[in-house]
């Protein structure tokens, strides 16, 4: 009999239906058109800076890593360079001992969701507050005790006939005793959306006066990869907590995360890791501590990286109208992440059969349904949702749309 937190992995999660499908296409699956996953594109640019960045490391160093363990708080060079580059760059107080590098970013959630929520020493539950749904996949499941996340369904602005955005509902959001953390992606995946300037700082209004932290998921977004196409700004100080991977700066394969956090928090967090994993793979460190060595990490997310999703995104779009135009569909503003979210108000069945009879046809897309950690009951609209991935070149994304348009002209 498995305990009550095993026993929630019975059944499949949303995670691991996408974490197979894209299995099935790394073995090389005939004939799919994978525009459900989370992997980054190949930007040839990106990619040389990469190749020359991992050549410019000797062999012996390489060896020298893989052969010994690291401290548990990470790679300490390439910490003390990360901290500099977000000194200089963005004016953040920040030393070395302000990281954790974590085994990517689900492995940094499980950290802070059970650091911050369950049972306290006094016998208190405390709880994760997701100020909106939908919210990102990964999240579900992180908590060892039941019921951890609570969240809100969003309020929805209709922006145009075929264009919606969502907003936290501000109405509905109470911080009290009950919740240990706020946490928010931005941008947001699935959804692309990006909370404002305003909105975040009234979320961390919030969290300061009911002295919790405000973590902040910046997987997509500032400083790096910076995946975002409007107007933001972020100031670090103690109240926040930031999560950051090199997954979306274009290496998902190192399996490589960070934690910006007060010193404090930093220190409990090594702990639990050293007890969960002794020390990371050092290989993902190695890499962007070169990278930093020869580029400005912070200027590849400008000059390289978001202008590429940018493109992207409005080739995306474009194809949307045009292959979807006499179907009843709304998407929401694509204002960052590598995400479409596509809303059907008229869908004759749930979104998860949809999802069926596209992978039938060689079309791997997301249903929305598991977009919503935390809601008390399952909210209709997310049955009518699907994420799309356009990191695909424009071709893989025509053929893909073409399948999803005429799947739900045959619907009905």
């Amino acid at each position: 009999m498995y305990s009550r937190f095993g026993a929630g992995f019975a059944a499949k999660s949303g995670t691991r239906q996408l974490m197979d499908d894209l299995g099935e296409v790394a073995r090389g699956g005939a004939g799919l058109i994978n525009l459900g996953g989370g992997n980054p594109a190949s930007i040839p640019a990106l990619e040389a800076r990469f190749e020359a960045a991992w050549s410019a490391v000797p062999t012996v160093d390489w060896l020298r890593l893989l052969g010994g363990y690291d401290a548990p708080q990470g790679h300490q060079p390439f910490l003390e360079a990360l901290a500099q580059t977000l000194r200089e760059g963005l004016g953040w107080p920040l030393s070395a001992r302000n990281f954790l590098v974590t085994g990517g970013s689900q492995a940094s959630f499980f950290l802070l969701f059970n650091l911050f929520g369950g049972t306290t020493a006094t016998g208190q539950r405390k709880q994760i507050l997701l100020p909106q749904a939908p919210e990102y996949i990964g999240y579900a499941q992180s908590g060892i005790e039941p019921a951890m996340l609570v969240s809100h369904p969003a309020l929805i602005e209709r922006v145009s006939p075929h264009r919606f955005k969502y907003r936290p509902d501000f109405a509905a959001i109470t911080v009290d005793e009950r919740f240990g953390a706020l946490c928010v992606s931005r941008p947001c995946n699935p959804t692309g959306n990006v909370l404002s300037d305003d909105e975040i700082a009234r979320l961390r209004a919030l969290t300061r006066l009911a002295g919790v932290p405000l973590i902040v998921d910046c997987a997509y977004g500032e400083p790096f990869p910076g995946i975002s196409f409007v107007p933001t700004s972020l100031v670090w100080d103690e109240d926040l907590v930031l999560c950051l991977s090199l997954s979306k700066l274009g290496l998902p394969g190192v399996r490589t995360g960070l934690v910006v956090a007060s010193e404090p928090v930093i220190e409990v967090l090594t702990s639990l890791h050293a007890m969960l994993a002794l020390s990371v793979n050092p290989v993902g460190s190695r890499l962007a501590l070169e990278l930093m060595r020869s580029n400005d990490l912070l200027a590849l997310g400008r000059e390289i990286i978001a202008p590429h999703y940018a493109a992207h995104s409005a080739t995306a779009l474009a194809l949307c109208d045009e292959l979807l135009a006499g179907t009843d569909y709304l998407i929401h503003l694509s204002q960052g992440a590598i995400f479409l979210w596509l809303w059907f108000p008229s869908l004759p069945v749930s979104v998860q059969v949809l999802y069926e009879a596209l992978k039938g046809r060689g079309v791997l897309v997301i249903p929305g349904h598991h977009f919503g950690p935390g809601l008390a009951a399952p909210w209709p609209h997310l049955a009518q949702c699907l994420r799309i991935s356009y990191a695909q070149p424009a071709a893989t994304l025509r053929a893909g749309l073409t399948v999803l348009a005429q799947t739900l002209r045959d619907l009905g």
